[in-house]
């Protein structure tokens, strides 16, 4: 996979080389698991570093600057510009310990982020990059946060960030909680950041939960999704899973 510098002047790329070369050496180690355990087959050509503002205006109008498309992942790699955004997120709540989390965002979480958008690549999910998908991006967008936290965090920064994740979703409830969760998709952009990362940290959660039901049996899940939609999909996602693991 490549790794594309595209910043509009020389210095800038210089300064970040270090830290995508870093990020690009985990990636190919979580890259083996997903293509030995995830049936990741296919990889995108490469991964583009840019600054936030070319990713969420230039290359996407989506107001997170980490995309994927079918050949290309599009990411900045600039720690500040993440703890920037990440503190915006919270609306201005007093909730200073999940702030000065977000102040101190890392690299390793940073990194989770990039691995999010490879497991996007990994053929267990059943929509296609092109298709118009529908009632289950929950659980893509989910699972692609559940796999790299399990696989590249430590025990402890994994149960800090459900936590923290746990604390937003119920903070923000009273202002979002009535949104569907099967209607996260296209037009879930098109509120405010925080009501953006309302569905990504409820969608997390929902697939943590689901595996815990599951005695954490990754691919159980993944069984259980497929036959959802080989069955026509007849009822939402989350009412399916509803109605078989009580």
């Amino acid at each position: 996979m490549k790794s594309i510098l595209a910043f509009e002047t020389p210095k800038e790329a210089v300064e970040y080389e270090i830290i995508t070369k870093e990020l690009m050496a985990k990636l190919k180690d979580y890259q083996q698991v997903l293509e030995q355990h995830y049936q990741l087959t296919t990889i995108p050509k490469g991964v583009l570093w840019t600054t936030a503002e070319l990713v969420t205006t230039t290359f996407s109008s989506i107001p997170i600057p980490a995309f994927t498309r079918e050949d290309i992942i599009y990411i900045s790699p600039i720690l500040k510009e993440w703890q920037n955004l990440l503190v915006s997120q919270l609306d201005g709540k007093a909730i200073p310990h999940i702030k000065s989390f977000y102040e101190n965002f890392s690299t390793d979480q940073l990194f989770v982020i990039l691995a999010h958008e490879l497991t996007h690549h990994i053929d267990l999910f059943v929509d296609e990059f092109e298709d118009e998908r529908h009632d289950s991006i929950w659980f893509e967008e989910g699972m692609c946060f559940y796999l790299p936290r399990k696989y590249c965090l430590t025990e402890e920064q994994f149960k800090e960030i459900t936590a923290i994740e746990q604390e937003l979703v119920n903070t923000f409830t009273e202002d979002y909680g009535q949104n569907d969760l099967n209607d996260f998709g296209s037009m879930s952009y098109q509120g405010s950041l925080s009501s953006i990362m309302f569905d990504y940290w409820r969608s997390y959660l929902k697939v943590k939960s689901l595996l815990e039901k599951l005695d954490g049996d990754i691919h159980g899940v993944f069984i259980l999704y497929k036959k959802w939609h080989e069955q026509g999909r007849e009822t939402s996602l989350v009412q399916y899973f509803e109605d078989i693991i009580k």
